[in-house]
C-alpha cells in the first residue's frame, strides 16, 4: 500500500480536478482584472482627456496595488488559514470595480485601480499557497501547470471579452463586468473551497511577520529569484501597456482586432508554462531559466532591430510572440524553486514573490511611455533591459550551479 506523502495525494481524481479549475479560476482574477481593460486604453484617452502616460499610470496603479495586496494577504494567510484573507479581499475587489465604473475622472480612475489590484490580490496568493499545503515537488509543478491552463485562457479571453464590451457598452461596462467576476469568486469562496491550512499549523512556529521576511531575505536564491520573476513580469507588462498605443495608434488595429491579436500572443505564455513544466522533470529549473532569459533578450533586440531596419508590423509581432513564450518558460521555474525551499511559509513567501515581482512591473513599465510609444524600439529596448536585468540576477545570485535538484 502507498503511503500518499502530500495531503493533496489523498484527494479524489474528481476533487483535484474541482481544485486546479477553482484556483485557476481564483489566479485568474488578476489577469482579468488587469487585461480586460487595455483595449479601452484608447477610449480612456479621450473620454477623460489625458495623455497616453496618465493611462498607462492606472496600469501602474493596479499592479502596485496588486503587489501591496499579496504583502497583506500572504502572511494573513499563514496566520488565519486561506478562506478568510481570500473573502475578505474579494470584497475589496468587488466595491474598488464599481468604483472604478462610476470615476469621472482619471484621479479616481487610478485609486480605484489600485484598490482593485489590492483585492485581486488574495486570489493568486491564496491559490499558490493552497498548492503549496497540498503538494511538494514534481506533484507541485503537475499542479501549477494544470492550473496555468485554466488561469492561462485569462489574459487570452480578457482582451478579446473587453473588445467586444466596447461593441456595447461604453469602457465603464468593463468594470461592471469585473465586478460581476468578483462576485462569482466570492461565491466560489463560501461555497466550494475547502480551508487547506490547520488550525494546529497556522500557530506552530513562533515567527512574527517580520522574521519570516527577514527569514526569506536571508536566503540569496530565492532574493535572486524575486529579481528574476520581477524583470521577467515587467517585460511582460511593458508590452501589455505600450501594445494598445502601438498597435492602435501606429499600426492601426481596431479595439476588436487588438484583442485577437492579444489572445494569440497570449497563446505563447500559455505554449511555455505547458513546456517548461514537463522539462522541469528532466532539466533542472534553474537550467531553463538560463535558457529563456537568454532567448527573450534575443527577441527583444529582434524587435528593435527589426523595427529600425523598416520591416514593418510582421517584423514586431513574430519577435514579439517568440519573447512572450519565453516568459511563459520562465513563470513555472520561477514559482517552483521559491515555493519549493519555504513550505513552512508558503503564504508568505507566495506574497512576496509575487509582491516584487508586479512591483517592479509597475515601476519599470510606465517607461516605454515616458520615451513615447511613436514606434516598437521604445517597448523592445526596454525588455531587452528587463531581461538582461533577471540574466545578472540568474547568474550572480541564483547561480544555478549551487540550487538544490527539486524533489
Amino acid at each position: 500500500m502507498t503511503i500518499p506523502t502530500n495531503p493533496g495525494d489523498a484527494l479524489s481524481r474528481r476533487r483535484k480536478i474541482l481544485y486546479i479549475l477553482m484556483l485557476g479560476a481564483l489566479t485568474a482574477l488578476g489577469p482579468f482584472t488587469i487585461d480586460l481593460y487595455l483595449p479601452a486604453f484608447p477610449a480612456l484617452e479621450e473620454s477623460l482627456g489625458v495623455t497616453e502616460a496618465a493611462v498607462q499610470l492606472t496600469l501602474t496603479g493596479t499592479t502596485v496595488g496588486f503587489a501591496l495586496g499579496q504583502l497583506i494577504v500572504g502572511p494573513l494567510s499563514d496566520k488565519f488559514g486561506r478562506r478568510l484573507p481570500l473573502i475578505l479581499a474579494t470584497v475589496l475587489h468587488i466595491g474598488a470595480s464599481i468604483g472604478a465604473a462610476l470615476s469621472t475622472e482619471i484621479v479616481s480612475l487610478g485609486i480605484f485601480r489600485v484598490l482593485m489590484g489590492i483585492g485581486a490580490a488574495g486570489g493568486s496568493v491564496v491559490a499558490m499557497a493552497m498548492v503549496r499545503d497540498l503538494f511538494s515537488g514534481y506533484a507541485m509543478v503537475r499542479m501549477f501547470s494544470r492550473m496555468a491552463l485554466v488561469n492561462g485562457l485569462a489574459p487570452i479571453l480578457a482582451p478579446v471579452i473587453g473588445s467586444q464590451l466596447l461593441l456595447i457598452t461604453p469602457w465603464p461596462g468593463i468594470f461592471v463586468f469585473l465586478a460581476a467576476y468578483g462576485s462569482l469568486v466570492l461565491i466560489a469562496a463560501f461555497f466550494l473551497i475547502r480551508e487547506t491550512l490547520p488550525p494546529e499549523l497556522r500557530h506552530s512556529s513562533e515567527l512574527t511577520m517580520a522574521s519570516r521576511y527577514r527569514a526569506l531575505f536571508a536566503d540569496r536564491i530565492f532574493v535572486g529569484l524575486l529579481l528574476v520573476g520581477g524583470m521577467n513580469v515587467a517585460g511582460l507588462f511593458t508590452y501589455l501597456s505600450s501594445s494598445p498605443f502601438l498597435f492602435q495608434d501606429i499600426y492601426g488595429f481596431t479595439p476588436q482586432q487588438y484583442g485577437l491579436l492579444f489572445g494569440i500572443n497570449s497563446l505563447g505564455i500559455v505554449a511555455g508554462v505547458q513546456t517548461s513544466s514537463r522539462l522541469i522533470k528532466r532539466v533542472g529549473p534553474q537550467w531553463i531559466l538560463a535558457f529563456s532569459t537568454s532567448w527573450m533578450i534575443l527577441m527583444a533586440l529582434l524587435i528593435v532591430l527589426f523595427d529600425q531596419l523598416g520591416f514593418g508590423l510582421w517584423g514586431v509581432m513574430v519577435p514579439l510572440w517568440f519573447y512572450i513564450l519565453g516568459t511563459g518558460f520562465t513563470f513555472p521555474c520561477v514559482q517552483v524553486l521559491a515555493l519549493s525551499r519555504h513550505g513552512a511559509q508558503a503564504g508568505t513567501a507566495a506574497s512576496l514573490l509575487g509582491a516584487a515581482t508586479f512591483m517592479l512591473a509597475g515601476i519599470i513599465s510606465p517607461v516605454a511611455g515616458w520615451i513615447g510609444i511613436t514606434s516598437a524600439t521604445p517597448m523592445g529596448a526596454v525588455q531587452a533591459a528587463c531581461i538582461a536585468g533577471a540574466a545578472a540576477a540568474l547568474w550572480f545570485l541564483v547561480r544555478p550551479r549551487t540550487v538544490p535538484s527539486i524533489h
